[in-house]
């Protein structure tokens, strides 16, 4: 049996490519034959992409069907197969979800114009300053809270689907 998960490629010289160097190739199945382990040994993927970007060492994404062996664990999967079902470079859908979700929450804390600005228009230009005022005023609780929620996971997996061939 297999199903669908979340999988963000490493780069090299802007060019996706799987952990071992190798470059990623859309309806390529992966194999591992040994022990799978998690976090050490086997082929990783997450149910959530939102759940997949706590792992990305890039902005390439990837959905992926995984099968084989299968452990699960709250926000990953390790497994002996997995195929990647096509790849995009996912930076803007990564800005945009981000800044969509802490539109969501904004209103937890009074924050700085700058920041609303720049959450408002994404001009980059005002990336930096909103960047560094945010961590001055906001507290742990509206720095989190854009990330608890399923909404949000659902909202970004949704924009990823639109760069989808």
């Amino acid at each position: 049996m297999s199903s669908l998960a979340w999988h963000f490629l490493a780069a090299r010289n802007g060019v996706p490519v799987y952990r071992d160097g190798a470059p990623a190739i859309a309806g390529e199945w992966q194999t591992y034959d040994g022990p799978i382990v998690l976090c050490q040994r086997g082929l990783h993927a997450s149910p959530r992409a939102i759940d997949a970007l706590k792992y990305a060492p890039s902005s390439w994404a990837s959905l992926c069907e995984i099968g084989g062996r299968v452990v699960h664990d709250t926000d990953k999967i390790v497994c002996s197969r997995r195929k990647t079902m096509w790849i995009a470079d996912a930076t803007d859908v990564l800005w945009l979800s981000a800044r969509l979700s802490a539109l969501d929450v904004l209103h937890l804390w009074d924050a700085p114009q700058i920041v609303r600005d720049f959450l408002e228009t994404g001009d980059d230009t005002l990336r930096a300053a909103a960047r560094a005022a945010t961590w001055d005023t906001a507290g742990p609780a509206a720095r989190s809270a854009a990330w608890d929620t399923e909404s949000h996971n659902q909202r970004l997996e949704g924009l990823l689907m639109e760069l989808a061939p």
